[in-house]
């Protein structure tokens, strides 16, 4: 199929891109590079650079394209910053998907897929967190995503869009050919924020908390490589035929690792250090959470293929020592 992928030249757009060309289909780019590299971009993948927001920009896509489907990316994705400024997070992941979604209703598109969030459950009464388990955000980024997915089902009820929704919990890695990676500015996430440290690049790790309910104290999180993310929306288009169709799927490996076990697993694959420096728990960090993926293997055929930390880690640290800057073009 012919598919637009909004935010492609982002961190989990670019590796889906690369695997819907895998997998024989045809994506465009649409990116307005808040975000997303230039140099993540394949070459000969058609690329139009504007907002979600600008409407007109949309209806020349479209008009342009004749997609089969939509792939959505393009969303702001910093906790903290969603507390801090939660107007910008309701803008572009809120309004600016309806813009989208309406752009998708007059050019007659009807499938789309969804990149949600496990942070639209908020802290769940029980583990592993299975997709019909109650949802109640804590901070406006999960609050967004949880938004979208209501309008979607509204959507599919009244208009007949099929859709699949994956909430996702940590992606990590980087594509295996060490061709494209994690380069996020700024950069919130464990693995590549240990690399960093373990080559001198960043400051020492700082560990928010070590006195969680979990076997070493620190907190536990489902660790997913983003290339196993990339192929579950992948193999969820042949379901999205039947008008009105509406999925939801958690993705993880349902192994939860602690923060000690990814500085552990990043100093066996190095053969380095991660200078570490040890903080009070941030204040709305569950202690665990982890996914039940049962569905979607059952529904979709899906299996993770990395199913640890170390073998996740080693194509993170492979892709950070390759590009030491990152994509350098921030």
């Amino acid at each position: 199929m012919k598919v637009l992928v909004a935010g492609g030249a982002g961190y989990i757009g670019s590796h889906c891109v690369r695997q819907l060309l895998a997998a024989g289909h045809e994506p465009v780019i649409l990116d307005n590079f808040s975000y997303g590299h230039r140099r993540a971009v394949p070459a000969g993948v058609r690329l139009h650079e504007a907002s979600l927001a600008d409407a007109a920009a949309l209806d020349r896509v479209f008009a342009a394209e004749r997609v089969d489907l939509v792939m959505h990316f393009a969303a702001f994705c910093y906790v903290g910053e969603s507390v801090q400024a939660p107007l910008k997070y309701y803008l572009n992941n809120v309004a600016a998907t309806y813009t989208l979604l309406d752009a998708m209703r007059r050019h007659g598109v009807r499938r789309f897929v969804f990149s949600s969030t496990c942070a639209t459950f908020g802290v769940p009464a029980r583990l592993p967190i299975v997709e019909d388990m109650p949802q109640a955000p804590i901070n406006p980024y999960g609050q967004t995503k949880l938004d979208v997915e209501h309008a979607l089902r509204s959507l599919a009820r009244a208009d007949g869009l099929s859709f699949a929704a994956f909430r996702y919990f940590n992606a990590a890695g980087a594509a295996e050919d060490r061709g494209i990676g994690e380069d996020h500015d700024p950069e919130t996430h464990l693995i590549p924020l240990a690399i960093g440290a373990a080559q001198g690049l960043r400051p020492a790790l700082q560990v928010f908390g070590t006195d969680y309910p979990t076997p070493d104290g620190t907190c536990l999180r489902d660790y997913v490589h983003v290339d196993d993310l990339s192929r579950a929306h992948i193999a969820v288009f042949d379901r999205l035929g039947q008008p009105g169709s509406a999925f939801f799927y958690n993705l993880g490996t349902g192994r939860p690792t602690s923060v000690r076990e990814v500085i552990r697993a990043v100093e066996t694959v190095s053969g380095r250090p991660v200078p570490v420096t040890f903080g009070p728990r941030r204040e709305g960090d569950p202690p665990a959470l982890y996914a039940d993926s049962a569905k979607a293997q059952r529904e979709l055929g899906w299996r993770p293929k990395f199913q640890s930390i170390e073998p996740i880690v080693e194509t993170a640290w492979r892709w950070h020592s390759a590009h030491p800057r990152g994509y350098g073009d921030r």
